[in-house]
């Protein structure tokens, strides 16, 4: 049974590694550091020697090729021993099956042998017209009439000679529509050479126009764009757009004819042309079409699940802005909500006021802001940019204009209501009205993006597109990855995160986060690492995978505020003592003695001295020489304003600083500084040139439509101002 194991182990290892490029001996590591109980965030970091050094994309590519092939293996399984009770399982066949490399080449061997709802086929065989049906395909040169080869046939159930041979014609036009290379060549033609239509229905509504560009139109299966699927799928499901797939018939017959020949000289060569053209028409192209539309759907949905992906992870790799945040929820009717937070996002101060219609107090209004800035000490305005952020952003840049040290910026409000009717809202602002939670909320964000956003569902968030279109379990799945890899990758304050921040850490979970948070308020701050073993649940594993991404500020253990893992510490130390350092020592003079030290003795010797790997041993002295560094302070900050612009102001060439909101498919959201975010459409990017959320851009104002509220920017120069 080892040898079993074994020898599955190194089949899934040299199967990944065709699809991934990855060395074989790579992967079977990384599966056995898997099947351990070991987490993604903790393998890339503290075993890197084991994996010899992959990083988390690729890692996390292995576990989901991992996951693939198993699911494909235990479906391989599933299939053999169904055909097998079947009594139809010949040693070609379970070769065919065991060799089966994708689920879409396995399913049509499987395809024959499938149970199902009875066929016409069926009927047919039940009735005793099998072996006509056999005559069919053998096509005899030699035989009598057609109606005579059939009267053997006629009994009840089989009225005539027209009937016997309905009926073997059903027979044969399903095993032809089952026959697997038929099936695979024939969804080869229709993936690249298939015509998807999609029509407007007759009576259908589409007063906006949303689904316009898909009115009337053609497009080459091929040469579908993922966005353009979805938007299809969705206008479908909508009722607005019928869609069909049309297949060329001579991407069609001649796969038939050539595994089902017809003998010129037969005289059953006309009805196997028929069962040919009913096996297409009935059973096999429409077949073929759910296939190429499930195809299209799985690849558009998993490149935009990538989407996401990516721009959830720079959003999150936001830098925080440190100071003393007035977060501005604004409202209309309902007033606009203040939130005043300290720099550790201590909540200060909340107010309400009501500068816009239709009380319309500004006087009173533009009062309490200045007298929370004064108070305070505010340095930063966060406003959220949903109803009434324009008119709020004009108040708060009017009010700030001789205010020097005051800046404000415009911050997203996804998810900032889901956050506000959280339990988690609930439990760490008890006594503040929902509405009053959303202000803080807004201020948090640009003070520590990363610690705020991890409290919402990251589908709420908003920085995809068509992400209530896909796979919510997959899409579920990547961007808890995500969340989970810049989590680790920053590292947590175990003494003043949430439990939602805590959640991500690896090895932790929500349930045992709630309990280290519960620990911390009842017995006090955790004073080392190693304290975090007294939280009932989180266990030697557990304690291993967590550890070194936890960090205690002044704590017994000064190793503890670095990402220097607790089964280091005894090879830091010796470290430590051989370069003659100090962890009180000055970051220079730690950096000077720390390369002297390699300067006379090689890293791979000293490793070994130290009872380390290399890649371990270079981590170690990285984090001594920078403890604690935040990859975040690496991105650009965000762009803090004092004037208004508004889309009037814009034009044509303008050169303009903006910050990346979102990117699509067909190119860039810009925040320019108006209410309207600018499109850099993908025809405006250098050939290479990839954007993330929040990176910041200088930009060309190409054109200005203000009836439709759109910006078209470009990345050309202009001499225009």
């Amino acid at each position: 049974m080892r040898e079993w194991g074994i020898l599955c182990a190194m089949n899934l290892s040299r199967i990944i590694a065709q699809e991934t490029g990855i060395a074989s001996k790579q992967i079977a590591a990384v599966i056995s550091l898997l099947d351990e109980g070991n987490t993604i965030p903790f393998v890339a970091r503290y075993r890197k020697e084991a994996s010899g050094g992959l990083d988390e994309v690729q890692l996390r590519l292995i576990e989901k090729q991992l996951t693939v092939q198993r699911s494909m293996q235990a479906r391989r399984e599933t299939v053999l021993a169904t055909i097998d009770q079947q009594g139809k399982l010949t040693d070609a066949l379970r070769a065919q099956i065991q060799a089966a490399s994708t689920r879409t080449a396995l399913e049509d061997l499987y395809q024959p042998y499938k149970p199902r709802r009875r066929t016409r086929a069926q009927a047919a065989r039940e009735r005793g017209l099998a072996p006509l049906a056999a005559l069919l395909l053998e096509q005899p040169l030699h035989a009598a009439p057609p109606d005579e080869l059939a009267r053997p046939f006629l009994k009840e159930g089989v009225a005539n000679v027209d009937a016997a041979w309905k009926g073997a014609v059903d027979i044969v036009a399903e095993g032809i529509s089952d026959h697997p290379g038929v099936r695979s060549a024939v969804r080869q033609k229709a993936s690249q050479w298939g015509l998807l239509r999609s029509r407007k229905k007759k009576n259908a509504e589409d007063a906006r126009g949303v689904y316009r560009t898909y009115w009337e139109s053609e497009f080459r299966v091929d040469r579908l764009r993922p966005h353009q699927v979805l938007a299809i799928n969705r206008g479908e499901r909508e009722g607005v757009l019928s869609v069909s797939i049309d297949i060329a018939e001579r991407d069609w017959r001649p796969v038939l004819e050539r595994a089902y020949p017809s003998k010129r000289d037969s005289v059953l060569a006309s009805l196997l042309a028929r069962a040919r053209d009913e096996a297409a028409d009935r059973l096999l192209l429409p077949a073929i079409v759910r296939d190429v539309r499930r195809v299209l759907t799985e690849q558009a949905e998993a490149h935009a699940i990538k989407v996401f992906a990516e721009n959830l992870t720079g959003l999150l790799r936001q830098p925080p802005l440190h100071g003393i945040v007035l977060g501005i929820d604004p409202g209309y009717r309902t007033g606009s909500k203040l939130a005043v937070i300290d720099e550790t996002s201590r909540l200060l101060e909340t107010a309400t006021i009501y500068p816009h219609p239709p009380q319309s107090k500004h006087e009173a209004s533009c009062a309490a802001i200045l007298h929370m800035i004064e108070r305070w000490a505010v340095t930063l305005i966060a406003i959220g940019n949903g109803t009434a952020s324009r008119e709020t952003e004009q108040l708060v840049a009017g009010m700030i204009r001789d205010l020097p040290d005051v800046h404000y910026v415009i911050v997203s409000e996804a998810g900032a209501s889901v956050y506000s009717a959280s339990p988690l809202a609930a439990r760490e602002f008890p006594d503040l009205d929902v509405s009053l939670r959303g202000a803080v909320s807004i201020a948090r964000r640009i003070q520590d993006p990363l610690a705020e956003l991890v409290k919402i569902d990251p589908r709420s968030i908003g920085v995809g597109m068509y992400q209530h279109d896909v796979n919510q379990n997959e899409l579920a799945c990547a961007l808890h990855d995500v969340v989970e890899s810049v989590v680790n990758a920053v590292g947590v304050d175990v003494n003043t995160a949430s439990s939602s921040l805590l959640a991500y850490v690896a090895g932790i979970g929500p349930q045992l986060a709630e309990k280290i948070v519960a620990h911390r308020e009842k017995h006090g701050a955790y004073q080392s690492r190693r304290a975090l073993l007294k939280v009932k649940g989180l266990g030697a594993k557990g304690f291993e995978q967590a550890a070194g991404f936890l960090r205690i500020r002044d704590g017994r253990e000064p190793l503890d505020t670095t990402a220097i893992h607790p089964e280091s510490y005894p090879a830091t130390r010796a470290l430590l003592e051989r370069s003659g350092v100090q962890m009180d020592m000055a970051l220079p003079e730690r950096e000077r003695r720390l390369n002297a030290l390699l300067a006379s003795v090689s890293i791979d010797r000293l490793a070994t001295e130290l009872g380390v790997g290399e890649a371990t041993l270079e981590d170690i002295c990285e984090q001594l020489i920078r403890p604690g560094l935040d990859p975040r302070e690496e991105a650009p900050a965000p762009i803090l304003r004092r004037d208004v612009l508004a889309m009037e102001d814009l034009k044509p060439g303008m050169r303009l600083k903006g910050t990346v909101r979102n990117v699509v498919d067909f190119g860039a959201f810009v925040d320019v500084g108006v209410k309207q975010d600018g499109l850099l459409h993908r025809s405006q990017w250098q050939t290479g040139e990839q954007f993330t959320v929040g990176e910041i851009l200088e930009v060309t104002v190409l054109e200005i439509d203000m009836e439709r509220k759109r910006i078209s920017l470009g990345r050309g120069l202009s001499s225009a101002g």
